[in-house]
């Protein structure tokens, strides 16, 4: 696992992120995307800079050794804010929307609740307004943003399906390949 990430440079008009990643532009018409599942990202824009970024984060926190990871929530938000700021956004004017924290494991893990939860109370404890969200539920969706704009639409994805914890398998002596 990478421990820091670049911000990724906007290729043209669209730039797709994946996890850990995040992308700053202020070019017109740009379109910032990303599909997620269980992590969350938030579109961060500053209306009257007509600027702003998209981050995708894994999950709130990680491990104490690895803090300057990009995958976790905390750190993929300094990284998105402060190079807003670093690009000319005001954060008195930053506003936001929050996508995520689909539960697509069940039983296995509830990271999208923890992901949705965690972005929701830093964003109003830095006083960030968040003017729109769609967090949890137990489908994909792909996200497209337009950071100039601070508009972002949000489409979910058909062919993704809530994953059923596994039983255990019963213990024998027999070997199966596949």
């Amino acid at each position: 696992m990478k421990t820091t990430i670049e911000r990724k440079r906007p290729a043209g008009k669209r730039t797709y992120i994946a996890q850990g990643e995040f992308a700053i532009t202020s070019q017109t018409e740009a379109v910032i995307s990303t599909i997620l599942g269980s992590c969350v990202a938030t579109c961060l824009w500053d209306p009257e800079a007509r600027l702003g970024g998209m981050n995708h984060f894994l999950l709130p926190d990680g491990p104490a050794k690895n803090s300057e990871v990009s995958s976790f929530g905390a750190n993929a938000m300094e990284l998105l804010i402060n190079g807003l700021i670093r690009a000319g956004g005001d954060r008195a004017r930053f506003r936001a929307k929050v996508f995520g924290g689909a539960s697509l494991y069940r039983g296995l893990t509830n990271a999208g609740d923890q992901n949705g939860a965690f972005v929701l109370e830093y964003l109003a404890r830095e006083r960030i307004p968040c003017d729109g969200q769609s967090l949890g539920g137990t489908r994909a969706r792909r996200i497209e943003f337009q950071p100039t704009l601070g508009a972002a639409r949000q489409k979910f994805v058909d062919d993704a399906m809530i994953v059923e914890k596994a039983p255990a398998a019963a213990k024998s002596n027999e070997l199966e390949l596949f």
